[in-house]
């Protein structure tokens, strides 16, 4: 597969990973209102995992949902990290 090919193709899941992780929080925060069953912790962590990481983080401060859980605001940023340092070692590797 080319490099085009492959960078556009990451591009097109990050999007779609990002918009995942943007929407979940509110989704979250809205249900929790309406004391409905509500969106697992577990599934923000994954998400954020498979790469919706920044946009999660955002959206929670936006929506300000999870900001007074430890779990979140540590866990989410670490996440971040995770994934730049994969993508730092990815480039050195790579070169």
């Amino acid at each position: 597969m080319e490099l085009t090919a492959v960078l556009l193709a990451a591009g097109a899941y990050l999007m779609v990973i990002s918009i995942v992780g943007f929407i979940l929080p509110p989704i979250d925060k809205s249900r929790a209102k309406r004391g409905v069953w509500r969106i697992p912790e577990k599934t923000l962590f994954i998400v954020s995992l498979l790469g919706g990481a920044v946009a999660m983080y955002i959206s929670m401060r936006i929506f300000r949902h999870k900001t007074l859980h430890k779990r979140f605001m540590i866990g989410i940023p670490l996440i971040i990290v995770l994934h730049i340092a994969l993508i730092v070692t990815a480039f050195v590797l790579l070169r």
